[in-house]
């Protein structure tokens, strides 16, 4: 597994203060796969109700606060494949 996922996990997590009644997967290009789900946040590439895909310095930079998920995705740098009522509760969890 990249440091770039490890990194992501561990970021993600501290972010997730309580359940998320959702699955998401987040695809980093190049580097991987991260499910955030009823059972927290872990590399894996599983199904999900949605997928969202952006590259390693787009998703540190949502990771980070530098970049609000919305303005991510309305830009084209993340894209969202799925049920987006739950891109939008876990992006409200990342703001």
């Amino acid at each position: 597994m990249s440091d770039v996922i490890n990194q992501a996990v561990t970021a993600l997590s501290a972010k997730m203060d309580g359940g998320f009644d959702g699955s998401v997967k987040f695809v980093i290009e190049d580097e991987g796969a991260i499910m955030v789900d009823g059972d927290g946040v872990r590399a894996g590439d599983d199904e999900a109700e949605c997928t969202m895909t952006a590259d390693a310095e787009t998703f540190e930079a949502i990771l980070s606060g530098e970049m609000n998920p919305t303005a991510a995705f309305m830009s084209g740098k993340l894209t969202v494949d799925g049920d987006m009522g739950t891109a939008m509760k876990l992006g409200s969890v990342l703001s």
